[in-house]
């Protein structure tokens, strides 16, 4: 992954989803911090789970951190 945040979680919609940006591609929508890490998984992350989502500095929160899952 390059750049210094490569990871870009968008604000909440109106289902609650949050899109995915990995290195430029947007891969899906998450629900929860469970979502994003079988995101960073298939990303080549191996071995990531939720708590390796909440403190990565990779990571750049957009409307909320990894707690805020509404509007």
């Amino acid at each position: 992954m390059a750049g210094s945040k490569p990871v870009v979680i968008y604000p909440p919609d109106e289902e609650g989803g949050r899109r995915v940006r990995v290195d430029g591609e947007i891969l899906g929508r998450a629900f929860s911090v469970q979502d994003i890490a079988r995101f960073m998984q298939q990303a080549g992350l191996q071995g990531w789970d939720e708590m390796d989502v909440v403190r990565s500095s990779l990571i750049e929160w957009r409307g909320g951190g990894p707690t805020v899952w509404t509007r």
